[in-house]
């Protein structure tokens, strides 16, 4: 830790269960490692005990489950001493699936959960993807799930919370009063907001594309008024990510400069340990 109370921690990392990341969970904890982490979480997509046939094209099935268990705590026991490694999921908000999340979260060990609230409901039946919002009513609608989900009490913080910004237009009236709707709800609950690196690698090409992109400093910028707390997530997709340290220390720069409190770590995570 230096002067600044800067220390490196990340709870967001994900697999090559997702279809969408790379490396083994090996590599993950190694590059963290050298990187110079003092904990590093994995946070995979979870699966869903879907009603159907239906796979998912960014997640786990559940027949995965127990595979992502035994390969996280297997590092975990092979790091023991060098680095702390937890184990959690990242979910949406699929309230009929709430009872299933708290059955294997017993079940299975879970340390905790992230709220990623990336589909409407249920993504089996409504394909609406948040990060694809370009309305009020979308943008709204990604608001209302959201906060419902963060008052379930079932997870420890909220991951890419703007990513509904990522296709939106402008950051207009409806965008800052949605922004505003979701900060004064953690606010209220006390449960952190992610400032998500990935999206801020992400946003300058969404501005040349002409949209606010996530992770916004506007979004940020009404987090610090309304006196939330931030924890930052690399929200690693590849081991390489964890390299960049650099990113980490501007963006706890930035959340410092407008006043916002950063969690370095989940305290009630590493309590457990």
């Amino acid at each position: 830790m230096d002067s600044a109370g800067f220390r490196l921690l990340n709870y967001h990392s994900h697999t090559p269960r997702c279809m969408h990341a790379k490396g083994t969970e090996e590599e993950y904890v190694r590059h963290a490692l050298d990187s110079g982490y003092e904990a590093i979480g994995f946070a995979d997509h979870t699966p869903w005990p879907y009603k159907s046939d239906f796979v998912a094209g960014m997640r786990m099935r559940a027949s995965e489950l127990d595979g992502y268990v035994a390969a996280v705590r297997a590092v975990e026991r092979k790091y023991a001493g060098r680095i702390r490694v937890h184990l959690g999921l990242e979910c949406e908000a699929f309230p009929e699936f709430y009872p299933w999340l708290r059955e294997i979260r017993e079940e299975k060990g879970i340390e905790y959960f992230i709220l990623g609230n990336h589909y409407d409901t249920n993504d089996e039946r409504n394909g609406q993807y948040f990060g694809r919002c370009s309305t009020p009513r979308e943008a709204g609608r990604y608001a209302d799930t959201t906060i419902a989900g963060m008052e379930s009490g079932l997870f420890v913080y909220l991951a890419h919370p703007d990513l509904f910004l990522e296709r939106y237009p402008r950051f207009d009236a409806d965008a800052k009063r949605v922004c505003r709707e979701i900060c004064e709800a953690a606010k209220r609950l006390d449960l952190p907001l992610e400032y998500n690196l990935l999206g801020a690698w992400r946003n300058p090409r969404a501005r040349e594309l002409g949209c606010v992109g996530y992770t916004s400093r506007e979004f940020w910028e009404i987090a610090a008024e309304t006196g939330n707390r931030a924890i930052i997530g690399v929200d690693a997709h590849a081991p390489e990510a964890l390299d960049r340290v650099d990113s980490v220390r501007e963006a706890h720069e930035l959340l410092q400069g407008l006043g916002i409190e950063i969690l370095n770590e989940l305290e009630e995570v590493e309590r457990a340990k």
